[in-house]
């Protein structure tokens, strides 16, 4: 809110979270100089950390974020990792590229501390053998199925209030902005990470979400990462991870790498079928 007076600008800057609501004041006489305002409004920037930082300037949340066990990734975050009490919308070109491997190091760090990893309406069915290869003790996930949308989104409220949860991993390709409105608001009222699969053809919708990243596979078991959204300034390029991948897919990789290097290797035949004349090998034995 702006308040103008004869003699002075007052500016009311708002923060409303959950559990409490700041205010911060900058008044500002019209006779200041420009160094005296910029001064002020750097004041009130710090007043209210989390709900304003500048734009070429790496912003913050109220808490600091979880480590997700990739060191080029958490610099580009803001809080250094994963934020808690909000959503984490992960945008995928096609299901199924690597969502657990992405999160597997940090799903595996809240498994070990024996805290609740919620997974509710997962498209596949989960293989928890390969879960287990990539370290996540499936005594702690809670698996959740639903079959329509309107249920999605109700067991996803009833999951934030009961705040009892290390992270939440949700599928609702059909969400509508208001609908994630709602969640972000419920969100703030938890400690947990909550992780929103979404596809990637809705990248270009609204969303309150303050970290949204594109995600999709790459070679040799390499995910790409494009952070589309978040509180600071525009990311310059897609971000390459390198997640731990399950024991049959390694091998698999392991033994695919071993027959290319085998094919450019061995020299190659011109291997005709027996019903085929060469007619430059006959001519060159008539010759």
């Amino acid at each position: 809110m702006i308040a103008i007076t004869r003699q002075k600008i007052t500016v009311y800057l708002y923060s409303i979270n959950s559990n409490e609501i700041q205010l911060a004041v900058l008044s500002t006489p019209f006779t200041s100089s420009p160094a005296e305002r910029r001064s002020q409004a750097h004041l009130l920037a710090a007043s209210l950390p989390h709900a304003l930082w500048r734009g070429d300037a790496m912003g913050s949340h109220r808490s600091s974020g979880r480590p997700t066990g990739y060191a080029t990734l958490d610099k580009e975050l803001p809080g250094g990792g994963w934020p808690p009490s909000v959503l984490t919308e992960l945008l995928w070109r096609q299901q199924g590229g690597g969502e657990f491997r992405l999160l597997a190091p940090t799903l595996r760090t809240l498994s070990a501390a024996g805290e609740t990893i919620v997974l509710l309406a997962p498209p596949h069915q989960v293989f928890a053998p390969a879960l287990a290869q990539i370290g996540i003790d499936i005594k702690h996930l809670l698996l959740i199925q639903t079959e329509k949308p309107a249920d999605r989104l109700w067991a996803v409220e009833q999951v934030l209030k009961s705040a009892s949860f290390g992270a939440l991993l949700c599928w609702l390709p059909q969400a509508r902005p208001d609908h994630l409105r709602r969640l972000q608001l419920a969100a703030g009222n938890s400690e947990g990470m909550v992780f929103v699969f979404r596809p990637a053809a809705v990248q270009l919708e609204s969303s309150p979400a303050p970290l949204r990243l594109l995600c999709q596979a790459a070679p040799a078991g390499q995910i790409s990462v494009e952070i589309i959204k978040r509180r600071g300034p525009a990311a310059a390029a897609p971000i390459m991870v390198a997640p731990q991948l399950p024991l049959v897919i390694a091998h698999a990789l392991k033994r695919q790498a071993v027959s290319q290097q085998v094919d450019d290797v061995a020299p190659s035949f011109n291997i005709l079928p027996p019903y085929v004349v060469d007619r430059s090998l006959s001519a060159a034995i008539a010759a």
